[in-house]
């Protein structure tokens, strides 16, 4: 590990934060008006029209017991910030991306976030699967910038920063 990636995947020892690794392919389109979608797949059909990052190196199962149950609070805030490196980058620098975008949601006392595969934010109120990260969000793929998007679509590396606020 670099010493850039090293100082970027720091999250300290914040179990309110998960950091997720993955990359854009060719047929990342993020066109989805209602989730949007990291897997730990390798590839994409043109019909995931909802998944912006693939290659995960993590997946909900992986996340730590103490975001998961801080997830589990209804009125817990959780965002999503999505960063975007260069597609000639080998991996993004959270501190300096080149693109970013955030997504703000909440949790729910029924998100599991025990999925082994893939991790979806939603606008609505769904959480009858173990995929769901997040709920009411204020965005989906579609919502995000284009520039990002054509990123993503040119292989760039992606990184998904979930962090979690417990209601106060």
């Amino acid at each position: 590990m670099s010493d850039a990636e090293s100082e970027t995947d720091d999250v300290g020892d914040d179990p309110l934060v998960e950091v997720v690794r993955a990359a854009g392919h060719e047929h990342v389109t993020a066109e989805h008006a209602s989730t949007f979608e990291f897997t730990t797949d390798d590839w994409l059909t043109p019909a995931g029209d909802c998944i912006v990052g693939v290659a995960a190196d993590r997946a909900p199962r992986d996340f730590s017991a103490s975001f998961r149950e801080a997830c589990r609070e209804a009125d817990a805030t959780i965002s999503a910030t999505i960063a975007v490196g260069d597609p000639s980058d080998e991996t993004v620098d959270l501190a300096a991306p080149t693109h970013v975008d955030r997504i703000a949601g909440r949790g729910d006392p029924d998100l599991t976030l025990l999925d082994d595969r893939s991790m979806v934010g939603r606008t609505s109120d769904y959480t009858d699967d173990e995929r769901t990260i997040l709920v009411d969000g204020d965005g989906a793929a579609t919502d995000l910038d284009r520039d990002l998007v054509a990123a993503l679509a040119d292989g760039a590396p992606v990184a998904l920063r979930l962090e979690v606020e417990p209601a106060e």
